[in-house]
């Protein structure tokens, strides 16, 4: 892939709806024909998902985070990804012999700075003893929501066949985000002030002493 930008979007979206996909099929960049349940199209389309959730997430951020260099600073970053998950649509709706040198992409670059944004977030964090459950606040759960999805994400691509060409870039990416997703959702409630949900197994009802 080549260093240079990428090329820029050359649409004209005139109407939303075409009946060609009204016989289950649709279409890859390439034009190539194929079933809605195909494995790629679970691909993007599960980033897709994924880039959706991480709207709502922006939203929540917006609402819960009061004005602050660390609001500015994380929108800068979620608004990045959210950029990035598209790039990376772009890709996987593509077949690797239609691949444009400069069609947008993950990059290497993409991961080392998501990698220096989880790592700037987990310094200041308190060592684990438990694990943790989603709770505290709306962003810590939107957080955990889009960790889960980009879980699965990731899992759709690892199932892919090697003769679909998933470049090893994307699997890492998603990886890295989910990681990402875990880290920030501890570091919102320490910037909220919330406390931490801690898994607590004897909480369950099996696990309480009886009276």
């Amino acid at each position: 892939m080549s260093d240079e930008k990428f090329n820029d979007p050359n649409l004209a979206i005139t109407k939303v709806y075409t009946k060609t996909g009204d016989s289950g099929k649709t279409s890859l960049v390439g034009g190539q024909r194929v079933t809605k349940d195909h494995v790629r199209i679970e691909a993007y389309g599960t980033v897709d998902e994924l880039n959706a959730f991480l709207g709502s997430l922006v939203c929540s951020v917006n609402q819960e985070l009061l004005e602050s260099e660390n609001k500015r600073w994380f929108l800068d970053v979620l608004g990045r990804v959210q950029h990035e998950l598209f790039n990376l649509g772009s890709i996987l709706a593509t077949l690797p012999g239609d691949v444009h040198p400069s069609q947008p992409c993950i990059r290497e670059a993409d991961i080392a700075e998501l990698e220096h944004n989880l790592d700037f977030c987990n310094m200041d964090l308190d060592t684990l003893r438990s694990f943790v459950l989603p709770g505290g606040s709306r962003c810590n759960t939107d957080l955990h929501i889009c960790r889960t999805v980009c879980r699965r994400a990731e899992r759709v691509l690892v199932s892919m066949p090697a003769s679909e060409g998933v470049p090893a870039e994307a699997i890492r990416y998603l990886n890295r985000l989910s990681d990402a997703f875990f880290v920030w959702s501890r570091w919102i409630n320490k910037v909220l002030g919330k406390p931490e949900v801690l898994w607590q197994p004897n909480k369950a009802a099996s696990g309480q002493t009886s009276k």
